[in-house]
């Protein structure tokens, strides 16, 4: 049942959850304080549901979100294991997604772990997979392809600040690398 409600938009949430699954406030612990807010979600219709990050939009037109400070602070507070991925460009640009299972499917299908709406995104166009402390991501058969670094890749391993794009999206994959 949840019972950790969000500072910043008043979203119930786990009571695990280090972040809203709604609008991506960290969400405060005893003796800790909340990020001051961002920018108010824009109107995407974003939906992740791996407990990770709701779309915060840069510019509402799929700009270019530009937000290290904001990066490097969710980067320390991943937990072991886990990674992130931001937009950093095409529609949703800010957007944070929790990589924190073994199996994360990305792509236009409204089951999918990472929506992302867009018609140049497949149904089901890749997937991210976690493997001892690694991770890769393989395309699933999209039609306009994945890519790692700007080459086009059926299957490749990822390190922290590789650029995965899958459509108009463009992704960081971010880990902490305090964790190993």
């Amino acid at each position: 049942m949840p019972s950790v409600y969000c500072t910043q938009c008043g979203h119930a949430n786990p009571d695990d959850a280090r972040f809203c699954s709604n609008c991506g406030t960290p969400l405060g612990r005893s003796g800790q304080q909340p990020l001051p807010p961002r920018e108010s979600p824009g109107e995407s219709t974003s939906t992740i549901s791996i407990g990770g990050f709701e779309a915060l939009e840069a510019d509402g037109q799929g700009g270019e979100a530009d937000q290290p400070g904001a990066d490097q602070v969710a980067v320390e507070a991943l937990p072991p294991g886990t990674a992130l991925l931001v937009v950093k460009r095409g529609p949703n640009a800010g957007s944070r997604f929790l990589l924190d299972k073994d199996r994360t499917s990305a792509g236009r299908h409204p089951e999918s772990d990472i929506f992302l709406d867009d018609v140049t995104v497949s149904r089901r166009h890749a997937e991210f997979a976690r493997q001892g402390g690694t991770f890769s991501v393989r395309d699933v058969g999209s039609l306009n392809g994945t890519y790692v670094n700007r080459q086009r890749i059926d299957q490749a391993g990822l390190s922290g600040g590789d650029e995965v794009q899958i459509g108009k999206f463009r992704l960081v994959f971010l880990t902490n690398p305090q964790h190993g």
